[in-house]
């Protein structure tokens, strides 16, 4: 991970830990109980979202750069469904856990 170093916001450092870790528990656990993302620009079920894009498919993110603590990147990502691609990711952070995110190729 290139710049993961930089990524300071404690729930988007747990959340690339655990995709690149294949743990769906700490995944969910970075998250909302009631948690929403979009998939370029589509609202998706995060849960069937997460077990097929990360999950299943042995995701894998490399964060190339950084902003706003981390709240947005830039990152490869990997996974055996699709390969390899450049994603842009933002993120709601809400009592420290992420509420909403947003990832879509860059």
């Amino acid at each position: 991970m290139a710049d993961a170093h930089k990524v300071t916001d404690p729930a988007v450092q747990a959340l690339v830990a655990a995709i690149n870790a294949g743990d769906r528990a700490a995944f969910f656990a970075a998250l909302t109980p009631d948690a929403t993302m979009s998939d370029d620009g589509r609202d998706r079920d995060l849960a069937d979202w997460a077990d097929h894009e990360i999950f299943s498919s042995a995701g894998h993110m490399d964060v190339v750069t950084v902003r706003n603590g981390g709240r947005s990147l830039i990152a490869d990502y990997r996974n055996d469904r699709w390969g390899r691609m450049r994603t842009r990711w933002a993120f709601t952070i809400t009592g420290g856990k992420i509420s909403r995110f947003e990832t879509g190729q860059a």
